[in-house]
């Protein structure tokens, strides 16, 4: 992408100042993220290039982000830092087409620092501060949000998915993997009973991040403290025990979540403390009783579906992850596994650790 074709986009939008350099920001996994710099004392922003492969409603998802932010503004002392700024086009729209790119801008939050891994309690701790305390700034949120990306964290519809796969079996690998498909029919019956507690409203429906990495919360550069969450493209509305469990199936890992080697896979019972008590500073006070009860069981949820996501996308032939080897995905289905059920042996302990902090 030329500079040229780079500043021709962002200067469609409300910017101040004058652009003088636009630089490529991160890795870019998923959309294409570059710094805006501009001269003076003007602000500098960020652009992305939004992936509308995985976001199909590019429109819907910035009208969720828009809504949340504005939410989170009215609500803390510091609006312009402590949540992210959208900056729309000269013409009051929040986002620029061109072809059939979707692009967007924010504010870039100057004096920031993020992680790329939370590998200490103490950052564990953050990060549930992170995620804990934009759930609570948005738990009296009640405006409908779009549905950006069908069936998220649904597991009735994640069974729906899988059973058509496995009649199908369209690759002939569902005869070698009997073992693993035995690990999800074992558990399907205690999954849809959580999820009918979600669709029946016995657990509450609020606005879930769905990317609680450690990379998507900001700190202050000079204090240290946590100043908000970013990447807010997934942002819609579930149970926000979601959040919860997709940060405790990644922080507490003791391995990698392809590891081959089994032995290195373990739920850290410290980082799981370390995330919990971080993360129920911040939100206890707007849980309902159902949510606490069912919050460890949260990370058990997650990571039994990620366990039968991986494994699903191996038994159709390897269409949705990326993989480097032919049975990567089989490789990361065991790996998931060998992590839930760690998760399993430990769930007293953490069911424990949970209403300690409550």
């Amino acid at each position: 992408m030329t500079q040229d074709i780079l500043a021709h986009i962002a200067e469609q939008f409300a910017i101040e100042g004058e652009v003088v350099a636009i630089e490529a920001l991160g890795e870019g996994f998923i959309n294409d993220t570059y710094i805006v710099t501009t001269a003076g004392s003007a602000p500098d922003y960020i652009l992305q290039r939004k992936n509308h492969v995985v976001f199909p409603d590019v429109p819907g998802m910035m009208q969720n982000i828009k809504a949340v932010t504005e939410h989170i503004k009215a609500k803390v002392e510091d609006p312009m830092r402590e949540t992210l700024t959208i900056i729309p086009t000269r013409g009051g729209e929040l986002y620029v087409r061109e072809g059939e790119n979707y692009w967007a801008m924010c504010l870039y939050i100057p004096d920031t620092v993020t992680y790329d891994r939370a590998d200490s309690c103490e950052l564990a701790f953050q990060g549930g501060v992170g995620i804990g305390r934009f759930q609570a700034l948005l738990a009296d949120f009640t405006a409908p949000l779009n549905e950006t990306i069908k069936g998220f964290h649904n597991i009735r519809w994640r069974f729906e998915q899988w059973d058509r796969v496995i009649a199908a079996d369209p690759v002939g690998r569902v005869k070698e993997v009997q073992q693993e498909i035995a690990w999800i029919e074992a558990r399907r019956e205690e999954m849809l009973a959580f999820w009918a507690k979600v669709e029946s409203g016995e657990i509450p429906t609020r606005v879930t991040h769905n990317d609680t990495k450690i990379s998507n919360i900001l700190f202050d550069k000079t204090s240290g403290k946590v100043l908000c969450a970013i990447d807010l493209d997934t942002v819609m509305s579930s149970t926000s025990l979601n959040d919860f469990g997709d940060a405790i199936r990644s922080y507490t890992n003791t391995g990698a979540e392809d590891d081959k080697c089994l032995d290195n896979v373990e739920m850290s019972i410290e980082m799981f403390r370390a995330y919990a008590e971080g993360y129920l500073s911040e939100q206890r006070a707007t849980m309902t009783e159902s949510e606490k009860e069912w919050l460890a069981f949260a990370g058990r949820y997650i990571t039994f579906e990620q366990v039968l996501r991986f494994l699903m996308d191996y038994i159709d032939g390897d269409n949705y992850y990326k993989t480097a080897y032919a049975d990567h995905n089989l490789v990361r289905t065991r790996a998931q596994y060998k992590l839930l059920q760690s998760m399993e042996r430990q769930y007293e302990e953490m069911c424990a650790i949970v209403k300690s902090l409550v």
